[in-house]
């Protein structure tokens, strides 16, 4: 969508003494280190009542508070426990963005100017690319996926954990230059199409140095005896499958919940381990809210494993927040910091995956275990990840329930 500066909008910013109108779509910069990223940021809302969104793709990022008063601007996003702090002089947005936790960054935006691309030969470097890397989690490869029009460009890096969000752009001067910033996460990515086919790959998140890599077809990468990139459904694994997965923790108000409780016998139940931290766990909570939704009256049951920092264990501002912005209304229970994750949850092997999700038939025993979220920037995975959770969770709502004495023994 890019929306036409109205007239008013044009002497709202000019007229002196009068408050800022930031209504529509601004092109901003974040500064990280010695570099920039670029984003957009789209305003609404009545009064001095302001709504911030940015953007994952197609997705929507929007304040949960914000406030004009006259040209300075307020916005928090209280599930990230970021905020954005700025005036408006001259039509230009200048303040800061970020949490004391992780620090504020220079910001900067414009209303949004159309460009007219210019003609030049474009390379097509859409589809799915294999990156070989070795990571500390014993990944042995990742996944570049890449939607193109013309010189307009999307792309995603898929790892175990989920994706990078959609990083976007276009093509100049002999490479692919392409931003993301969300609100949370922060890259650039640069992608340079080389004579053997391959594309040399240049990303640079937060406060990280660049890396480069190496991006090949998957025939290609094969043909070289790097293997596939990891299998979500193999990463993790249980240690004995024949017995049920067991918890017990407290919920957000200092309630213990257990497996053993009434209101998961004879249920299906998704355990997912998750934290108001971990990006790519805001980008799985809708879905495990419209799975729940669609799914609870017969007979599924969510129950969140949420591992927090130490600060939010004592103060749940954000924790809260999160579940309220997503309308989460399945059981939400605190497991303990993220590095307790292994020792909280011992039945699992392997398990360093933020999210990672259990499905456990009506026997409380796993049937399928999936490392990360391929959110929607990953495209064909997100759909391929969606369909087989969806089946296996109506596969085993079909099930017979188990008999109360067998239950008991179990």
């Amino acid at each position: 969508m890019k929306p036409v500066l109205s007239l008013a909008f044009v002497l709202a910013l000019a007229a002196p003494g009068m408050a800022a109108n930031l209504a529509g779509r601004w092109d901003g910069t974040i500064q990280f280190d010695d570099y920039r990223i670029s984003f957009p940021i789209e305003f609404s809302g009545e009064g001095s009542h302001v709504k911030a969104s940015f953007f994952n793709g197609d997705e929507r990022v929007t304040s949960t508070a914000g406030r004009l008063d006259g040209n300075t601007l307020s916005v928090r996003f209280e599930h990230y426990a970021t905020e954005l702090d700025a005036t408006v002089t001259d039509g230009v947005l200048k303040g800061t963005y970020g949490s004391k936790r992780n620090g504020f960054h220079d910001i900067e935006a414009r209303p949004h100017q159309d460009t007219s691309a210019t003609p030049t030969k474009i390379p097509d470097i859409a589809g799915v690319w294999d990156i070989p890397n070795e990571s500390p989690k014993g990944e042995h490869a990742w996944r570049l996926i890449v939607r193109q029009t013309g010189p307009e460009t999307s792309a995603a890096i898929l790892r175990v954990d989920g994706d990078t969000g959609a990083i976007v752009g276009s093509y100049s001067d002999g490479k692919f230059v392409l931003n993301h910033f969300d609100g949370a996460r922060a890259y650039v990515l640069k992608i340079t199409p080389r004579q053997d086919g391959a594309l040399a790959l240049s990303l640079r998140g937060g406060h990280s140095a660049a890396k480069d890599y190496i991006a090949m077809r998957a025939v290609e990468a094969r043909s070289k005896g790097i293997p596939e990139p990891t299998d979500p459904e193999k990463h993790t694994r249980v240690k004995d499958e024949n017995q049920p997965f067991q918890f017990s923790f407290p919920d957000v108000d200092g309630n213990i919940v257990s497996s053993s409780d009434p209101q998961f016998r004879n249920k299906v139940v998704i355990v997912n381990i998750t934290g108001s931290w971990c990006p790519n766990c805001h980008d799985e909570a809708p879905f495990l809210v419209e799975l729940y939704r669609r799914y609870h009256a017969l007979g599924l049951e969510i129950v969140a494993l949420d591992f927090e920092e130490p600060e939010q264990l004592a103060d749940k501002t954000r924790l809260r927040a999160f579940i309220k912005n997503y309308g989460i209304e399945y059981t939400y229970l605190i497991g303990g910091e993220p590095k307790e994750l292994q020792a909280k949850i011992a039945q699992a092997e392997n398990l360093n995956s933020w999210p990672t999700t259990f499905l456990l038939g009506r026997d409380g025993k796993v049937r399928l275990v999936h490392a990360g979220f391929a959110a929607p920037a990953s495209g064909e995975f997100n759909t391929r990840l969606k369909t087989e959770v969806t089946e296996t969770v109506e596969r085993l709502l079909s099930e017979h329930a188990v008999a109360p004495e067998t239950a008991a023994v179990n």
